[in-house]
């Protein structure tokens, strides 16, 4: 790899032949350098000893472009072996004429200098490579890696050294294993592992985002955000199968910790059971239901009106409300992330009523299919929304009313990406404020929302000034002409629900609604035949 020379000349690299512990990992770690994306890797090691893994991959995986942060106490100075140690560091490193930063500290101070030095730098913080070299405490082990862990950026290589060696016997409390093994099966859900337990080391490819809770003035946190992203959906019986295609998608595109809570209302055990069955299992993702109360106004005034309980009941500072009639095509933890600056709530605004209709005041309106909620503010609006819900229970889009007529102006409006609604009603092509919105943010969306009625009325269906007409996929008339209608079929079958749409249960339900339709739609053309001919007489 390199010349070794006890001299410490400015021309040769300067190594104690009788402490080479890292060579032998060279031919491995050559094998992880496919791993890293980044154009100039940025090294961590910690416990740098003399320098050697430091140097190898200033020289190699930086060779054109990158810096290495060694962190090692070289015995506090307070010894002849460790100044010693830190001048042929320093030594070594200046030879690689690579940018290289020592800091002659324990690992958890420093480790915690680096966590607010690195916040500091938002997205351009963090590492690609991070070594943990000598830890020989199992508490200290884990300490260590939390730590850097919060350092690791997305795709970074993380290696442990000592899963086996130790200076205690391997079942000993103090093993450096038995802490490694708890940061395992802490973050278990969160890298790609490299290497069998076989191997000597412990190498880790990272696959989840940067997480550091030490920055300065909280600067990954927003609005007193976690990174646990919290969603929330309504459901009874009859909305359980779209509310499982709705979830299972949730939880392929959004990694991460996820917690999802079901507000039910008069949900079967049987529909219980197949959504738990449809959610794929994973360790960062969990599932509560809660059932709301016979004095809830979902009770009361129906299962929409969930929206206002939730905002009561649950004892979160911000959640991700969303229908359960969604489409999740992409990660929402961007969205989880908006600052709603101080405002209660973000959503986006309503294609069809973009300012709202004759029953609510003239104003920005938004769909309350798709909202992000800070509870903290909402709380207080609570009492005043339950006073005020009776009076909107005929009104045209009734919760929805109620909060775009409490909240008028008081919201952060959203990307329509975040809610792509109304993608065949023509909206695009309707009113100068329909035609405003930011279409071309939902040829890709992130969440699809499929609004109309499940069972669309005939004359719904054959209006020639709606075509295609809007409804949802599982209804009798389906979605046609929707662009998505088919991504929602696939993920169906990815549910317990598989092979809903050739059930005889499902063509039966159809058949059924379509006679229901044209009954009601006789019924109607009866009565507008009689109001204009008041001798018609129907001969049916």
């Amino acid at each position: 790899m390199m010349n070794s020379t006890t001299s410490g000349t400015e021309a040769t690299y300067d190594f104690s032949p009788t402490q080479d512990q890292y060579s032998s990992n060279i031919p491995v770690w050559k094998d992880y350098f496919a791993f890293v994306s980044a154009r100039e890797p940025r090294i961590l090691e910690i416990g740098s000893w003399e320098g050697r893994s430091a140097v190898f991959l200033l020289t190699t995986l930086c060779a054109t472009g990158g810096e290495a942060v060694c962190v090692d106490h070289f015995d506090a100075m307070q010894t002849p072996a460790g100044r010693e140690r830190y001048r042929r560091v320093m030594h070594n490193l200046r030879l690689t004429g690579r940018p290289a930063r020592v800091l002659a500290q324990f690992s958890v101070p420093a480790l915690f200098m680096l966590l607010q030095e690195e916040g500091a730098e938002g997205d351009k913080g963090g590492f690609d490579w991070i070594y943990i070299n000598r830890v020989n405490r199992a508490d200290d082990a884990c300490l260590n890696a939390e730590l850097a862990w919060r350092l690791a950026r997305p795709g970074c290589i993380f290696i442990f050294d000592d899963f086996h060696c130790s200076k205690y016997p391997i079942e000993h409390q103090h093993h450096p294993r038995r802490g490694m093994e708890a940061f395992l099966t802490l973050h278990a859900s969160e890298y790609n592992r490299l290497t069998d337990e076989k191997h000597r080391q412990v190498v880790l490819q990272k696959t989840s985002a940067m997480r550091n809770s030490f920055s300065p003035l909280g600067r990954d946190r927003v609005d007193g955000m976690d990174d646990d992203l919290r969603v929330v959906v309504s459901i009874d019986s009859e909305f359980a199968m779209p509310a499982a295609v709705m979830l299972r998608s949730l939880v392929e595109a959004t990694p991460g910790p996820l917690t999802i809570y079901i507000l039910e209302w008069r949900l079967s055990q049987e529909a219980r059971e197949k959504l738990v069955a449809s959610i794929p299992i994973k360790q960062n993702v969990a599932l509560r239901f809660q059932p709301l109360s016979p004095d809830s106004l979902a009770a009361k005034m129906g299962l929409m009106w969930a929206k206002i309980d939730l905002m009561k009941n649950l004892p979160f500072d911000r959640v991700l409300y969303m229908d359960a009639d969604a489409l999740v095509r992409k990660d929402l933890r961007e969205l989880w992330r908006i600052e709603l600056d101080g405002r209660p709530l973000a959503a986006v605004q309503d294609a069809g009523y973009p300012m709202g209709h004759d029953g609510v005041p003239r104003a920005a309106y938004f769909n309350s299919g798709v909202m992000l909620l800070d509870l903290v503010r909402i709380k207080t609006e609570v009492p005043e929304l339950e006073k005020r819900a009776p009076e909107r229970k005929q009104s045209l889009l009734r919760d929805q009313d109620l909060l775009n007529a409490h909240f008028t102006g008081n919201w952060v409006p959203l990307s329509p990406r975040w809610n792509a609604h109304g993608l065949v009603s023509g909206a695009d092509r309707g009113s100068p404020e329909q035609r405003a919105l930011r279409w071309e943010d939902v040829k890709d969306p992130a969440i699809v929302h499929f609004t109309g009625a499940v069972h669309p009325s005939l004359p719904e269906v054959l209006n020639p000034w709606v075509q295609p007409h809007t409804a949802k996929p599982w209804g009798y008339a389906g979605a046609p002409g929707h662009p998505f209608t088919d991504e929602w079929w696939q993920m169906l079958e990815k549910t317990a629900w598989k092979g809903w749409q050739t059930t005889p249960e499902y063509l039966e339900i159809c058949e059924r609604e379509i006679r229901i339709a044209q009954q009601k739609a006789t019924e109607a053309l009866e009565r507008r035949l009689r109001e204009c001919c008041p001798a018609y007489v129907c001969r049916r």
